[in-house]
């Protein structure tokens, strides 16, 4: 028993050091989380959570080697369990917290913060409940594992993450989009792709006093000649293929206000209630420009954006902004291969939101150590490289303060070809039970 103790306290001298008893014991109160005295208390837990995550997700057994405890992985299961879910959030809620004031200023675009939103999958155990909870894609006759549906905030300057919300793998982006506002500031601009830039979104984050620049979707219309009529102005045989939004003002080449109206049927994730609150017509900005690389096909890339003035917000700034959206695929992998994120271990609905929350809190974490490094060696802080980052904080956590961290090289532009270089075994996909392989195989299975 005295080892195990002794272990625990181990803990908090390696890498999990800023999970501090007084931040988990503040957690756990605004949980309403009680708990008796035990070797494995909610901190102890909490670090060797952090801990296995930050070792790559290993398996439980292997977090007593991670942090030279003496526990058995039943009993390090066993306090997972016990800790609810919402301690988890809280502490990371406050950790998420202190960072976001720590980087206030760092960044600022025009005088505005810049956050990327984008929604990602990740899959987990095939079990009754995670089905049940997230649903699972149908990819023809093979039926998929369960995969959750998360959609990201991401902070553009420092890469933090400022939110997620998880939903079944069936949700589109745009039914949680609006909860995200909550974590944004009057001000701050939300950059996304085809997804977000409907008129009810932009809607909602004018009434928040907020912007965005959305890549303008496929089906839209745009027509950028002066002057010229929309469905509503035009006769009912001439409506089809002319826009829907009213011209209101050219600001230069390919770059325009116009007005969006409400449509007529709310969208299937908004009360009507809500949609009734919504104003009858806004007013935006639609804009143009081309991409043009030796030996590509060169690319048209329509913006809508509620940033109307076009001397403050040109329209090669406002390309340049939303070119850098790529970056929070960047973050997601980094998530999702580096740290290992792309398939969750826990088999319930609780434990894959537990790893979740652990995973921003080493995430963030680890961006942290990533800022200070870039201003104490002079560089970008997205020059600094994460992989470096992560194995310092795993092999060298009282280090990582004076260590110099790898920097990666400036490349602007550099795009590698999403393959897979190294051949998979032909083995067919399993399309149904392992009982039914076995029986159809002719597998006896032999009982001593």
């Amino acid at each position: 028993m005295a080892s195990i103790t002794a272990a625990a306290r181990e803990v908090k001298c390696q890498g999990a050091s800023f999970i501090t008893e007084a931040l988990v014991r503040s957690a756990c109160a605004a949980a309403g989380h009680r708990w008796r005295r035990r070797v494995l208390g909610p901190a102890q837990t909490l670090q060797l959570f952090v801990l296995q995550v930050l070792g790559g997700n290993v398996a439980c057994r292997a977090v007593a080697h991670l942090a030279d405890a003496a526990c058995t992985p039943q009993a390090y299961c066993a306090a997972r369990m016990r800790l609810p879910t919402d301690v988890f959030g809280h502490v990371a809620a406050a950790l998420t917290r202190a960072a976001r004031r720590r980087t206030a200023g760092f960044g600022r675009w025009r005088g505005h913060r810049v956050l990327h939103v984008d929604g990602s999958g990740l899959s987990m155990p095939d079990t009754p409940a995670l089905q049940k909870a997230y649903g699972r894609p149908q990819r023809g006759e093979r039926p998929g594992f369960p995969v959750m549906h998360v959609l990201w905030l991401f902070d553009a300057a420092t890469g933090l993450i400022c939110d997620f919300i998880v939903s079944p793998w069936h949700t589109h982006d745009m039914a949680h989009a609006s909860k995200l506002h909550a974590a944004m500031t009057p001000g701050d601009v939300l950059v996304g792709d085809r997804a977000f830039g409907s008129f009810v979104h932009l809607a909602l984050l004018l009434q928040a006093n907020l912007h965005g620049v959305f890549r303008l979707h496929q089906r839209q219309i745009v027509d950028f000649t002066p002057g010229r009529k929309h469905q509503r102005r035009r006769r009912k045989a001439d409506r089809k293929g002319a826009p829907t939004s009213r011209w209101v003002a050219s600001l230069g080449d390919r770059d325009q206000l116009v007005e969006y109206f409400k449509p007529t049927t709310r969208p299937t994730w908004m009360s009507a209630d809500d949609f009734a609150q919504r104003p009858a017509a806004i007013t935006v900005r639609e804009l143009q420009y081309t991409i043009a690389r030796p030996g590509f096909r060169t690319t048209r890339v329509t913006l809508v954006t509620t940033l109307l003035d076009p001397r403050r917000y040109t329209r090669d700034a406002l390309a340049e902004l939303y070119h850098a959206r790529w970056r929070i695929e960047i973050n997601l992998r980094h998530l999702k291969q580096t740290m290992k994120m792309d398939v969750l271990r826990s088999t319930t609905r609780d434990g894959v939101l537990k790893e979740l929350w652990v995973y921003l809190i080493v995430y963030n974490r680890v961006r942290l150590v990533m800022l200070d490094a870039a201003a104490r060696q002079g560089v970008e802080p997205d020059r600094i490289s994460f992989i470096d980052t992560l194995d310092a904080l795993r092999y060298h956590p009282a280090d990582v303060p004076r260590l110099r961290l790898a920097v990666n090289p400036h490349r602007p532009g550099r795009h590698e070809p999403r393959v897979i270089k190294r051949r998979r075994d032909r083995y067919p996909m399993m399309t149904r039970p392992r009982e039914q392989l076995r029986q159809t195989l002719g597998i006896v299975r032999l009982v001593a």
